[in-house]
């Protein structure tokens, strides 16, 4: 499965805490992230990421294109809803693609949470559902 791994500046640890606990289950996977993300989680846990741009510079853009292209399976996005991003429009396409394309994702870690526990235990294998 092809994953997505993206936070706001202020939901960073929240996110490379969410990889260290379920580094096991990341490690069995294709991993994207955009590129600050990208760089603090591999720092800490040494899983393997293929890192776009910084999100305000291109990296959800980027990855909203692998999203339109059927070339992701799950995001994660730990959204801090609190504090204006300047790239607010770039956000907004990223999760309505998840929408239109109905790819699974996460805006906060409990629902992280609740999605990589059941991955671990074997009750979300895939999250390509075909298209109407």
């Amino acid at each position: 499965m092809k994953i997505a791994l993206i936070a706001h500046d202020k939901k960073k640890q929240e996110i490379i805490e969410l990889a260290k606990n379920y580094k096991d289950v990341l490690a069995d996977h294709e991993l994207y992230a955009t590129g600050t993300t990208g760089t603090m989680i591999m720092g800490e846990t040494k899983l393997d990421i293929h890192r776009m741009k910084s999100g305000p510079l291109g990296g959800d853009q980027q990855i909203g294109a692998m999203l339109a292209n059927g070339e992701i399976d799950l995001v994660i996005f730990l959204r801090d809803p609190l504090t204006a991003q300047p790239h607010e429009p770039d956000v907004s396409a990223l999760l309505r693609l998840c929408d239109v394309q109905r790819i699974p994702l996460a805006t906060n870690t409990n629902s992280a949470n609740i999605i990589l526990e059941a991955m671990k235990n074997g009750f979300f294998h895939s999250a390509i559902a075909p298209k109407e």
